[in-house]
Parts: C-alpha cells; sequence; structure tokens
C-alpha cells in the first residue's frame, strides 16, 4: 500500500480545529493596460484587432416621425470614409435597436473588415444624444461597454476607443472611465479549479483610448492611475462580500485590514481591539453580539493621515462587520445562504481605505471603524430579552437578536466619537430588509437630520454612481424603541423598521455632529453576479471632499 500525500487546499482555508486567518485578493489587471493618445490617425495606422468608434445620436424632434440618418462626424466620419461607409451602413441596419447611439452604453453588432490574412473589428458605441450633457453614469457605461467589448470578442490583444470631442479628455472624465473600465473586468476566481476558473479580456495587452482634440499627457496618466486607484477599492469589497464564512471571519478580516495598512506606505495606522481591550472601553454592546461565534470579536480601527500632515477635517466611517449573521436565537427563516453580505459596509469602509491611501488624497484625516463578529448560536450566545450595556452607558433590552448590527455599530460610533474625536461621521451597513422593500436593490437610504450632509450625500451619489435617496427620520417612531425595564430596545415593529433602526444609531453620536446612516442593504448584492462594490466610491468622494479647504 502506497503511502498517500498530504492534501493541500486549492485556497486558504479552516480546518477542522482552526478558523481561517487569511483571505485571498482578486489579482488585479495590469495599471498600464489603459493609455490615451491624443493622435486620432492611430485608429487607422496602428495594427488595433478592434476599434470601437464612440458616436451621439442627433438630437430628435419628439413631434417628428422620420427616421433620422447617421450622421458621423469628425475622426468617425474621416473612418467611415477609409472604410467605404461601413459604419453608416451598420447603423442604418440597426436603426431600431441601436439609434445612432442614443442610449448611451448600446453598442452595435461587431463589424469584421479583411485585410489581407488579418481581420480587423469595428464596433460603435452609443453615448447617448448630442443635445444632452455627458453625465457620470455616461462615461461609466463607456468604460463598462468597452471592457465588455474587450472581453466578448475572443483573441482581441489590442484596441484603440475613438472618443468625440463631446465627451472631452478632462481628468474626470477619464477617471470615470478608466474606474469603470477596469471594474468591469472583475472575476472572482479565489474558489474555483480547473475549466471553472474564467479569466476576463484573456488576450488583452492594450487599449488606447483617442479623444479627439488637445490632450495633456501626464495629467491623462494621471487621471488613469486615479480611475485605477478607485477600480483596486472596488474590486477588495467586492472580495470581502463574496468570500464565505469559512473563510472570512473576524480573525482574518482583521488580517484584512492589517493588510491595507502595511501597503498604504505609512498613510494608514492599523489598531485591533482583542475582546479584553473592548471590554475596558465598555463595548457591552459589540461583545454580546460576537460571544456565540468561534472567532473572538475584532475591533478594528484604520487611520488615515496625509503624508503633509495638514489637516482640514477629521472624519468617521463606520462598517458595519458582521461577517455572517444567522439571526442569532432569533434564527433566520429566509435569505441565510447571503449572509455572508452582511459584512457589506465593512466592505466598502475598507475599499475604500485602500483606494484612499493609493490616492493620497490631502487635507483630511479619515477613521476607518469595524466593529468584526459573527452572530451565531451557541450556549454563551446572548438571546431575546437580555438588557445589555453600551460604551457610552445606555442599556438595551435586547427585543431580536437578529436586530444586531445596529448593536455592534453602538460602540463603533461612541468610539469614533468620544475616543476618537471624530468632526463628522457616516456610516454603512447592510441593516435593514425594510429598506429593500422600500427602495428595492437599486438605492442605498440615506438617514440623516442634516441637510448639508443630506444634499452632499445625493450630490455624491451621482456622481459616484452609488445611487441613494434620503429618507424620513420620524421622531415619533421613537416611541417604539421605549423598553419596560432599559433605556431602549434595540428594534420596534416590524413597520418602518428601516426608521426605527437609525433612529436607535442617533443615540451612539453627538446631537451636534453631522451623522447619516446609510442602509446599503439592497445595492450591495445582484443575484446575477454577486457582489456589486456598492459603497467604496461614495465613501472615498465623500472623504476626498472633506478634505477640500473651505475658503
Amino acid at each position: 500500500m502506497s503511502e498517500s500525500k498530504e492534501f493541500i487546499a486549492p485556497f486558504t482555508t479552516w480546518t477542522y480545529d482552526k478558523p481561517c486567518e487569511e483571505m485571498s485578493w482578486t489579482e488585479p489587471k495590469s495599471p498600464s493596460l489603459l493609455s490615451v493618445s491624443s493622435d486620432a490617425s492611430v485608429v487607422a495606422d496602428d495594427d488595433f484587432d478592434l476599434v470601437i468608434v464612440g458616436i451621439f445620436a442627433p438630437a430628435k424632434d419628439d413631434e417628428s416621425k422620420e427616421e433620422l440618418k447617421p450622421a458621423l462626424a469628425g475622426a468617425a466620419a474621416d473612418l467611415d470614409t477609409s472604410l467605404g461607409g461601413a459604419l453608416s451602413a451598420v447603423m442604418e441596419e440597426n436603426y431600431k435597436a441601436f439609434k445612432h447611439g442614443a442610449s448611451a452604453g448600446s453598442v452595435t453588432p461587431t463589424i469584421r473588415i479583411f485585410d489581407g490574412s488579418k481581420s480587423k473589428k469595428y464596433i460603435l458605441l452609443g453615448l447617448g444624444t448630442e443635445d444632452k450633457d455627458v453625465e457620470a453614469a455616461t462615461l461609466f457605461k463607456v468604460g463598462s461597454a468597452v471592457a465588455s467589448a474587450c472581453n466578448d470578442e475572443k483573441k482581441v490583444k489590442s484596441c484603440a476607443v475613438l472618443m468625440p470631442s463631446k465627451l472631452g479628455s478632462a481628468p474626470s472624465t477619464l477617471t470615470d472611465i478608466s474606474s469603470s473600465f477596469y471594474s468591469q473586468l472583475y472575476a472572482d476566481n479565489r474558489y474555483r479549479t480547473g475549466d471553472k476558473v474564467t479569466v476576463t479580456a484573456e488576450d488583452l495587452t492594450s487599449v488606447v483610448l483617442v479623444p479627439e482634440g488637445d490632450v495633456a499627457d501626464e495629467e491623462a496618466t494621471s487621471a488613469l492611475a486615479a480611475g485605477y486607484s478607485i477600480s483596486q477599492g472596488i474590486y477588495l469589497t467586492k472580495d470581502i462580500v463574496n468570500a464565505p464564512h469559512n473563510v472570512l471571519n473576524s480573525i482574518s478580516m482583521a488580517n484584512t485590514a492589517r493588510k491595507i495598512a502595511a501597503e498604504s506606505g505609512g498613510l494608514i495606522e492599523c489598531t485591533i481591539l482583542g475582546k479584553d481591550e473592548c471590554e475596558k472601553r465598555g463595548m457591552g454592546s459589540f461583545l454580546a453580539v460576537g460571544r456565540g461565534s468561534e472567532t473572538e470579536p475584532q475591533f478594528i480601527h484604520l487611520a488615515y493621515k496625509p503624508k503633509d500632515g495638514k489637516i482640514n477635517k477629521k472624519v468617521g466611517i463606520i462598517g458595519k462587520g458582521v461577517l455572517f449573521d444567522t439571526g442569532g436565537y432569533n434564527i433566520k427563516t429566509a435569505m441565510m445562504g447571503l449572509m455572508k453580505f452582511d459584512c457589506g459596509g465593512a466592505a466598502a469602509v475598507f475599499g475604500a481605505a485602500l483606494t484612499i491611501s493609493e490616492l493620497a488624497l490631502e487635507g483630511v484625516e479619515a477613521h476607518f471603524i469595524v466593529a468584526a463578529c459573527e452572530n451565531m448560536v451557541n450556549e454563551k450566545a446572548y438571546v431575546p430579552s437580555d438588557v445589555i450595556v453600551a460604551s457610552n452607558g445606555m442599556t438595551i433590552e435586547v427585543d431580536n437578536t437578529d436586530a444586531e448590527g445596529r448593536l455592534t455599530m453602538a460602540d463603533a460610533l461612541v468610539y469614533a466619537d468620544k475616543e476618537i474625536g471624530c468632526e463628522d461621521i457616516i456610516e454603512l451597513s447592510t441593516l435593514t430588509g425594510a429598506c429593500m422593500v422600500a427602495l428595492g436593490t437599486g438605492l442605498a437610504g440615506v438617514f440623516t437630520q442634516n441637510d448639508d450632509l443630506a444634499n452632499n450625500l445625493s450630490d455624491i451619489s451621482k456622481v459616484t454612481g452609488d445611487k441613494s435617496w434620503r429618507m424620513p427620520l420620524e421622531q415619533e417612531y421613537n416611541d417604539q424603541l421605549k423598553s419596560k425595564i432599559a433605556d431602549i430596545k434595540n428594534c420596534g415593529t416590524r413597520y418602518g423598521g428601516a426608521i426605527t433602526a437609525g433612529l436607535f444609531l442617533e443615540n451612539f453620536v453627538d446631537k451636534k455632529k453631522p451623522f447619516a446612516h446609510i442602509d446599503i442593504a439592497g445595492p450591495v448584492w445582484s443575484d446575477a453576479t454577486g457582489a456589486t462594490g456598492f459603497g467604496s466610491k461614495l465613501v472615498t468622494e465623500w472623504v476626498r471632499r472633506k478634505g477640500e479647504k473651505k475658503e
């Protein structure tokens, strides 16, 4: 009988006796994949496998029923002429579906032009109509469509993207295209083997953006690099949400934070508080939730400070970090298999921390805080009717162990407010199914008493594509949180559950400080593709704006 070899698992995971201590990260594409050229002649002269031609549709009179003729202009018109009108022809043939590019992100069928033994491919990419301003949403669609085309068209090694002058070449334009391009190429293969591994745009080595008009090379390169950094935050956000609980627990989450700090070039300092340090601070609300877990709770604090030390604002960003939520003794009867996504807030916070350190944002000191634990069931786990004490001294009656996220974040908010002294605080969490019922899966709910903060987050949602909607904080609903034996209950009735969750959290932040609770339960996950990366861009942009010096 031959001696058996020790089995090596294809990824790092738990053993029978020990929890997993490390979560691997998805390997990103090369940052040199995307570049910019101001020479439109390269589209015709260089040997690209694929050419994508961006076009705006002419403005259409609503009262006119006539079919508009394709109207190519500039470099696109010159290219069409050199191809014997092939671009115009495909536009006319596909008018009903493509409408000359009236819908941003739409594409025509691929045109194949044979030149000797080589085939060159052309695709027309819709950019919307000429009479409308180019918004960030359009640019995100452009970047995603380019990435998808490079992936769908097999064996493409090189691609050129012709961008009309209206689209522009401003740094913000290039950054938005870059971030969405790289984000679209994300593929989580960490838990796949053999032919199940999916590599996006496998043969691609070069994509050149070719804007019409002048381009400042150094500025353009920096803009593309910024977009790449943003995409890396989105990658990490997706990795955390996608990771199963046998890989991602409070310990491996803490080690993920340590890795972010280690790779920050000294801009981020990582502090992990264990259970003893949390108990000294009176974090009974957080620790109650983690009592039933195999791994001890880890209170994670990433502190970012700019290189020059000049600080205009000190801000706190809290992310809900429940690595798996069974519901506790109020055990879940639905969606249990998705409860690995209950760390979506923490994922967004970590993703933003990674991006912010890569961008080396100035003028802001940012504190990223995650109270990491699992909500499990055993003989130590907390139960309904327990009365626990938060670190601000407030006593809380546990009405439902499945309203656990707010309990972990209560102590995180007190820490950000009192111990760190953050001036402005936002918190992201996959907190309530009630918010999903109200807003669906495409929007986060923003709960704040501060109008300026609400307006700022609304604008940031528009420019980042992380969509949100302001929700009410009806003060009369506080009556639902009244307890017969404690200061407060941890949840109210089934009606207005998203609102009472926000009202509960307000008890742990100074009333005078700008504070927003952002419920991301809906948009953090897609049934079709898995983790969406939602929240990382929103947090990054909020922190960036806080660093701007106000005159």
